[in-house]
């Protein structure tokens, strides 16, 4: 019996998830919604029930659709809630929307620049309303995201434009990043040098980021925690490091007429003959004995990536609520 690992990851996530929970226990959650609903004709956003702690770096993920932006929406106030309460960083949304705002940096898809202004303008425009604005790192941004600052924003590939957004937003030093879909659209080098910004971000254990997005791969390399949400609805969050460790993929040979036992936490078991594929989100060394112990044969264990985790998860709570 073989157990094939992933790749490891980079920063300490459990020690920082950790911090992060001390530092929420101490000053209060950074983002809270509790029982939050919205209906529109077509979509409903149900009962969701959010966490964000100082420091800690949420991955927000969900296919088109699912009600990430609708979320964020809320949470900055852009949208009224039909039930439920919203705080962030320690503010009630939106009746004290303005104070909150101070120190959060929001960077959108739908986000615009001034298409006749120059990114220079922009920079000495949020520099004049926000006395956090860190003039030395936005040199370095500059240079980093091979940004011109007499640029207008017309001229400005997508690329670039989301990079100067990021600008924008990084370079006031907020306590809170709030970052809905900032990946759409890049190429690879764009995306590659977005990430490694946001890498070095999370080393500041006192600001919190919010990142989302229906690509996994993205937020999977900055995230100490992750959200899955699927039909206005959220459907997991825990942080990374449970996920990856309590998902296996069983790969078993079974003997002629045998059948797998039922045990706890198996959410789907495909194949076909004497070869079976058993996927469960509460694995333990028991579970694979147990199948031996029944005649199979574990021929392989495997970790599951986060977006293989995702799609298991979304598909197994698509097939609960038909059941």
């Amino acid at each position: 019996m073989s157990e094939r690992t992933p790749n490891g990851d980079s920063p300490p996530l459990r020690e920082r998830a950790a911090a992060a929970s001390a530092r929420a226990a101490e000053h209060g959650p950074v983002i809270e919604l509790d029982g939050v609903e919205k209906s529109y004709p077509y979509f409903r956003l149900q009962d969701v029930r959010m966490r964000l702690a100082p420091g800690e770096v949420m991955g927000f993920i969900g296919p088109n659709g699912a009600g990430k932006s609708t979320t964020i929406r809320i949470l900055m106030g852009f949208v009224r809630p039909d039930r439920g309460e919203v705080r962030v960083l320690g503010h009630p949304i939106p009746a004290a929307q303005a104070a909150a705002k101070r120190h959060i940096g929001y960077v959108s898809e739908e986000m615009r620049l001034f298409g006749q202004a120059t990114l220079e303008w922009h920079m000495r425009f949020v520099a004049s309303s926000y006395p956090g604005w860190d003039a030395g790192y936005a040199k370095m941004l500059l240079r980093r995201f091979d940004l011109r600052p007499e640029q207008t924003a017309r001229r400005l590939s997508h690329g670039q434009h989301v990079k100067a957004m990021l600008l924008l937003a990084l370079a006031r030093r907020p306590r809170l990043l709030v970052l809905d879909e900032p990946m759409t659209g890049l190429d690879p080098v764009a995306r590659h040098e977005v990430l490694s910004e946001l890498m070095d971000i999370v080393t500041d254990e006192g600001r919190s980021i919010l990142f989302s997005s229906h690509h996994t791969q993205d937020v999977e390399q900055i995230s100490d925690r992750i959200t899955f949400i699927d039909r206005g609805r959220v459907i997991e969050s825990s942080d990374k490091e449970t996920f990856l460790e309590r998902w296996r993929r069983l790969h078993l040979e079974l003997p002629a007429g045998g059948a797998l036992p039922v045990h706890p936490g198996v959410i789907d078991v495909r194949g076909g003959g004497r070869l079976s594929i058993v996927t469960t989100n509460a694995f333990t060394p028991e579970l694979g004995a147990a199948y031996e112990r029944a005649g199979a044969r574990v021929r392989e264990i495997q970790h599951m990536t986060l977006e293989e985790i995702f799609v298991a998860e979304v598909m197994a709570s698509r097939k609960e609520s038909l059941a």
